[in-house]
């Protein structure tokens, strides 16, 4: 088998620029909004926003590649390599290797890239590596760089990189390469584009005995920052952990050949997805602020402590939400005391409550909706799916805390051939905002997707169809959209 860097037309990358020019457009249109989205972020949260994103990426980038940090040692090396934190802490070799690599890519993202440079960012990532033989150099042994998988006496070969002979020359043709196409260079390129050729032409030369995919996913940053003038500030890594097989497998998939368009592709889908998490993240700071002019002087410190604790935990909250228990552990208070904060919380709009008895959950009081949308997203909403009893003749109960944002009314199911059963599952606290979440949240529900959508308005149902692995976009009966139903629900 001959690979990507054997054959005659190495490294000279060819792709169809049709197949990225709406991504590209995109890109730029997601960077303009989150450039103008930071000018409301206050300095503080501006400050917060920087260590959270860029810990994010280094506790990511290296569990890739199987290697657990612990998350506050690392915000720690980076909030001190910042000047942000005067605290001396004892932090681990790995934490703060990666830390100093992280903060140099986002203070030195302007200079051209070198051999120099790779070396440094080589050797913050072997801290404390007493197993490798060149920490900051290229690799010289004579054996093949090979990346397997599977048993020892039996194992697979999914890329052999080039002999380390030739590293130093393909590192100089590559850094030559990606310093000519940066702005303002002899052959520019456009961000998505040049970030994905020039990750997966480092990734395919290999050129380190360790830690080539982090520094790999460190120059597409690189790249990425230099097209837009600043720190991009993109979750990269975190989207690739969550995705991780597809990953490795694109990557795969594009060693054996310089047709890279598929390649480019999905690493352009990465960055937007990625570009989405961190405009998410802002929008939830800007909101964060909102909330605490509001509320300010209204909350006691026990409450403060609570709202501070879900604050820090992001967008996502904590997980099944924030029940009487949470609170009563955060703020080391009896159960009475804690029952009055929270009824207070939802009184003054700090929380939102959902749920009745143990089922009850707590989440920040954060929504937008404008006053013409209120009346039709807080009406109840039924969702009509079928439970897989086979080999049962009783429904299964529909586990509430699987839904904690909206409560769970059971109505009598039908039974149907093939041990199926109809039921339907309302959740009168409106309709969510994001159908995706929706679907994530039903998913341990309901055996099969829901099928079919009641608005409160029965003139208007929406019909959902299988396709594959996905569903089709929820129409209404007329065939237009539905608003506010306006997001693509995936299964």
């Amino acid at each position: 088998m001959k690979w990507n860097w054997q054959q005659a037309d190495w490294p000279q990358f060819s792709y169809q620029k049709s197949a990225l020019a709406d991504l590209e457009a995109c890109f730029l249109h997601q960077s303009g909004v989150f450039i103008g989205a930071m000018k409301h972020v206050s300095a503080e949260d501006k400050d917060t926003l920087i260590v959270d994103l860029i810990s994010t990426e280094a506790l990511k980038t290296s569990e890739i590649e199987g290697e657990i940090l612990d998350r506050d040692s690392l915000q720690s090396s980076i909030r001190h390599n910042f000047g942000l934190d005067d605290k001396k802490q004892k932090i681990l070799p790995a934490e703060q290797g990666i830390a100093e690599m992280m903060v140099d890519l986002y203070k030195t993202f302007k200079k051209p890239l070198s051999h120099e440079q790779l070396f440094a960012w080589h050797k913050m990532l072997m801290k404390g590596r007493r197993d490798l033989r060149e920490p900051g150099a290229y690799r010289s042994n004579e054996d093949p760089m090979q990346v397997i998988s599977g048993p020892v006496h039996k194992p697979k070969v999914h890329f052999e990189a080039p002999p380390s002979k030739t590293v130093r020359r393909e590192m100089t043709h590559f850094i030559k390469w990606l310093n000519d196409t940066a702005p303002g260079g002899k052959n520019p390129l456009s961000a998505l584009t040049r970030a994905g050729i020039a990750h997966l032409h480092f990734v395919c030369i290999h050129p380190f005995e360790d830690g080539n995919g982090r520094i790999g996913r460190a120059i597409a940053e690189k790249v990425l920052s230099q097209c837009l003038g600043q720190p991009t500030l993109i979750a990269l890594s975190r989207e690739i952990q969550e995705r991780k097989k597809a990953y490795y497998g694109s990557l795969e998939k594009n060693n054996k050949g310089n047709e890279i368009t598929d390649w480019l592709v999905y690493f352009a889908k990465t960055i937007l997805e990625a570009q989405g998490y961190t405009q998410k993240l802002t929008d939830f700071l800007i909101k964060k602020s909102k909330l605490y002019e509001k509320q300010r002087g209204k909350m006691n410190a026990r409450q403060e402590k609570v709202i501070a604790c879900l604050f820090r935990e992001g967008p996502e909250g904590f997980k099944r939400g924030l029940s009487a228990e949470k609170y009563i552990s955060i703020a080391r208070t009896s159960r009475a005391t804690a029952t009055r904060d929270l009824q207070e919380l939802v009184e003054i709009g700090a929380l939102l409550k959902t749920g009745e008895r143990k089922y009850t959950r707590y989440q920040l009081c954060m929504k937008v909706t404008s006053r013409k949308s209120q009346g039709d997203l807080h009406r109840p909403w039924t969702f009509q799916g079928c439970f897989d009893v086979t080999g049962s003749n009783r429904r299964p109960p529909i586990p509430a805390d699987r839904c904690p944002r909206w409560r769970v009314h059971r109505s009598p199911g039908r039974q149907t051939r093939g041990g199926l059963i109809t039921t339907k599952a309302t959740f009168p606290g409106g309709f969510p905002e994001c159908f995706e979440r929706l679907i994530s949240r039903l998913r341990g529900c309901f055996a099969y997707i829901p099928l079919r959508v009641m608005r409160p308005n029965p003139c208007q149902t929406a019909n959902w169809t299988r396709h594959g692995a996905g569903l089709t976009d929820c129409q209404d009966d007329s065939g237009s959209e539905q608003s506010p139903c306006r997001a693509r629900a995936v299964t």
